[in-house]
């Protein structure tokens, strides 16, 4: 855990300890504030991370806070929510979706069209539709917004087919260029907040966050759907 001096100056109140925040930490959305678990000690939401800074504004906790009883990570509990409310934020009409209506669970894949392991999991869709999860796509181009695999992810959401699209793309196949109002920016900058750097990176229904290729039976059995696989 690291302890960075934030300021000396006492705080009245929270307008001043955002002011004092914003002073160390210009660029990031400072979100709410609370008491944590302990006394004197306030939790904080800054972008998707959580930290922790004293009453007075003048010492900030950055790292995870674990209650010992509990056996629990405190702060991983507050990330999965901020996380997943991110996620729901962004809504289903702005994603590729595939699966049941009535889905037992919910994933949601950082997804590149140029990624290999991406395509490996995209043929694993069917068997895990089957098993009642609903896949969702939010398009994650990897290397930025002037790639071809930016313009290609473009071209898949503006597809009159975005599933099919998506699925020559991810084959290797050819999609017809076109371009339209689309969420990838959006989707990009959610996954920069994340903290993605690798796709696939699969988000459970909860918030927890997979970075990686997840074979069916051991994701299915994550999500309590299937029976662990004997050796």
């Amino acid at each position: 855990m690291t302890l960075v001096l934030v300021c000396g100056a006492a705080l009245a109140d929270d307008a001043q300890l955002r002011k004092s925040l914003t002073t160390v930490i210009p660029e990031a959305k400072i979100g709410e504030i609370k008491p944590s678990a302990i006394p004197g000690l306030y939790e904080v939401t800054v972008d998707m991370r959580t930290v922790y800074v004293t009453a007075d504004g003048r010492y900030l906790l950055v790292g995870d806070l674990i209650d010992v009883a509990q056996r629990a990570n405190l702060s991983e509990v507050k990330r999965k929510k901020l996380v997943a409310a991110a996620i729901d934020a962004v809504g289903e009409k702005n994603m590729i979706v595939m699966g049941p209506k009535t889905a037992k669970r919910t994933i949601t894949v950082f997804t590149d069209v140029d990624c290999p392991y991406c395509a490996k999991l995209h043929l694993d869709v069917p068997a895990l539709n089957a098993g009642g999860v609903k896949v969702r796509y939010l398009l994650y181009p990897r290397n930025g917004m002037e790639s071809e695999t930016w313009q290609r992810s473009v071209s898949v959401w503006c597809a009159s087919d975005r599933v099919k699209a998506v699925g020559i793309a991810k084959a290797g196949g050819k999609v017809e260029t076109r371009t339209c109002t689309n969420p990838v920016k959006r989707h990009y900058e959610l996954g920069q907040s994340i903290g993605i750097n690798g796709t696939p990176t699969i988000v459970l229904d909860d918030g927890e966050v997979l970075p990686g290729y997840v074979p069916p039976p051991a994701l299915l059995h994550g999500l309590g759907l299937q029976a662990a696989t004997k050796p």
